[in-house]
């Protein structure tokens, strides 16, 4: 068993740490109390295993939150303790992507493939998503770690952004695309833990 050569980590059309982007946006506690699509428990650990498997793979995170200066609570503890290197930038839009600081920091990362968990499906997820494929990104909600006011409105926001284009993952599948070869040692074993160890042998 002989593994072809590495891809062109930028070019290829799957995703790749070289060529992706996690866009992180408003994981605070009054967003997650409102999602009614699916259990809030299960939410935060699939959101957790998402950023957990990013840090691994070393691709950048753009961390958005909402109205926090004007009383709004920060990031989830879970979360944020993940992402405490990347600095929240703190908006009073709805959707990111007509944020300045938040375009100019999707842009210097310099990647075409983002990587989307945002709440709520319907409106933040699917508002940036949709901007976002417009100028030209590819954008990938993280079906699993996002959740949305209804299971309707959850489903009618990813339909959207699917009818324009984006690309539905979960948490497990983008682990799986960001390491492609259990002979790429450096991060197995991070991998594992995180989906096998940690996650799906527990449940």
């Amino acid at each position: 068993m002989t593994s072809a050569p590495v891809r062109d980590q930028l070019a290829d059309h799957l995703i790749t740490p070289q060529n992706s982007a996690l866009l992180l946006i408003d994981y605070q506690p009054a967003q997650v109390a409102s999602v009614r699509s699916m259990d809030h428990e299960l939410l935060i650990k699939n959101a957790v295993s998402a950023v957990r498997t990013i840090k691994t793979f070393g691709v950048p995170v753009v961390h958005s939150t909402v109205n926090v200066a004007a009383g709004q609570g920060p990031t989830i503890a879970e979360l944020a303790a993940l992402v405490e290197q990347d600095k929240p930038l703190d908006r009073t839009t709805v959707n990111s992507w007509e944020d300045t600081e938040f375009l100019a920091a999707v842009r210097a990362t310099g990647r075409r493939k983002l990587i989307l968990c945002a709440l709520w499906t319907e409106v933040c997820m699917a508002f940036t998503a949709l901007d976002a494929l417009r100028e030209g990104y590819e954008a990938y909600p993280v079906v699993d770690a996002i959740g949305g006011t209804s299971p309707e409105a959850h489903r009618a926001g990813l339909d959207r952004v699917i009818r324009a284009g984006g690309q539905p993952i979960s948490w497990v599948s983008l682990a799986c695309e960001l390491q492609r070869d259990w002979a790429r040692q450096e991060t197995v074993a991070d991998v594992v833990e995180i989906v096998l160890t940690d996650r799906l042998r527990k449940e």
